[in-house]
């Protein structure tokens, strides 16, 4: 059975009419120690809870240890890391979800701007035990 993602709702109101304007689905995620770090900030001013591997002092753990704490945290790992996505290694099935980037260039400006033009519909997927894989051609799931 898969676990949605998306259990946390939050209603906006317009600060001027005080009506509610939208009803958004908050997606728990960990940003890897191989994206740039802006990455948290803007997922966050998407109304996302994101975290960082360097804010939890998880730099340098091994893929094993870091998918460990994303489990146990019910977080969806953001990540330029193949081997993260071996789903021989770490079956896709037993993870709230598994986002890998493959982007065309390299840079963090770069690697920001490919991110922040294809995550934000991501993140409005079930996620949960999936593998996303995003490039230029578009968006995998596996």
């Amino acid at each position: 059975m898969r676990r949605s993602l998306r259990a946390k709702k939050v209603s906006f109101q317009c600060r001027v009419c005080e009506t509610h304007i939208a009803t958004a689905n908050i997606v728990k995620i960990k940003v890897d120690e191989n994206l740039p770090s802006e990455l948290v900030g803007d997922i966050r001013a998407l109304g996302h809870d994101a975290q960082s591997v360097m804010d939890e002092h998880l730099v340098g753990s091994p893929d094993t240890e870091l998918l460990a704490h994303v489990r146990a945290e019910d977080r969806a790992i953001l990540t330029l890391d193949k081997g993260i996505a071996d789903v021989r290694a770490f079956p896709p099935a037993e993870y709230p979800g598994i986002i890998l980037l493959r982007p065309p260039a390299t840079g963090r400006i770069a690697v920001r701007r490919f991110a922040m033009e294809h995550v934000p519909r991501l993140l409005q997927e079930n996620l949960a035990g999936r593998l996303a894989v995003i490039s230029c051609a578009g968006v995998r799931f596996r």
